[in-house]
């Protein structure tokens, strides 16, 4: 018997050729799903979800609490401080690669759930397209939801000048941009999708925990990002390619960030 004879089909569309000729079935996928979500952003969820109860049972309202995104670890050390930021970044990236390891050994690849370097031109103009759109709302949406009590006062990066803070702001945004969308809007839509589950099901799911990690900011965190959610899934339906949105991501976190920390104090309408 040949050695290809050995690889049986299964209907996921994903076999396990490393030490085995079983195909991975459902249970391997979503074992391996789940196990990628709580390294990563179900983790994340949690904690947020834990935050807004604890912002909700304090006897000050929302709108007076402050969520910082990305805080200072050792303000009198400013060395420390970049280790810190340096070495989170780095770590947190690894459920990233984690993904990669699995996508690579089904066969996939990256180039799977379009996170790659084939179309780089059209994702990133879709991608600064993208950001255009949703930051613009998004700004809005945060301003209303604020003013209305349901968010709180989001202090989107620290305010500490180092010559080092806009570039440790950029790699954040750069973080949060990979992270994110290789793994809630990418690996995710498509790992439920070879479970079986409809497209408005896995796009709508996504979304939910995308605006799930995001509670620690209040009810208008968790709207605006599940509706963010909702666009981005429905455009990598359609595009096939994580590659625009993680472009848009990144965009949407550097302006975020890095006109915060630029701005803050400097203009009236910005909470």
């Amino acid at each position: 018997m040949g050695k290809d004879a050995l690889v049986s089909s299964d209907p996921t569309g994903v076999v396990d050729t490393v030490g085995s000729a079983r195909p991975l079935d459902r249970r391997v996928l979503r074992d391996e799903l789940w196990i990628v979500l709580f390294l990563s952003i179900a983790a994340s969820a949690l904690r947020s979800l834990l935050s807004l109860v604890d912002s909700l049972t304090k006897n000050v309202p929302l709108s007076d609490q402050t969520a910082v995104i990305v805080g200072t670890y050792s303000a009198d050390r400013p060395w420390l401080d970049l280790t810190y930021q340096l070495t989170g970044i780095a770590l947190a990236l690894v459920p990233v690669l984690l993904v990669a390891h699995l996508l690579h050994r089904s066969g996939e690849g990256m180039r799977g759930i379009g996170f790659d370097a084939s179309q780089p031109g059209r994702d990133v103009v879709r991608g600064m397209v993208l950001a255009a759109v949703i930051g613009s709302a998004g700004l809005v949406l945060y301003i209303v939801a604020y003013r209305l009590g349901l968010s709180v006062k989001i202090a989107a990066a620290s305010t500490i000048t180092i010559w080092w803070t806009v570039p440790v702001l950029l790699l954040q945004a750069a973080y949060n941009a990979i992270l994110e969308e290789v793994i809630v809007l990418g690996y995710m839509i498509h790992r439920l999708g070879q479970l079986g589950a409809r497209p408005w099901v896995a796009i709508g799911t996504s979304a939910a925990l995308r605006g799930s990690y995001h509670l620690y900011q209040g009810f208008g965190g968790f709207v605006g990002n599940f509706a963010m959610g909702l666009v981005f899934g429905v455009l990598y339906r359609r595009w096939g390619r994580c590659t625009p949105m993680v472009v848009a991501h990144f965009l949407l976190d550097a302006v975020s960030f890095v006109g915060y920390f630029y701005l803050h104090g400097k203009v009236g309408w910005l909470p």
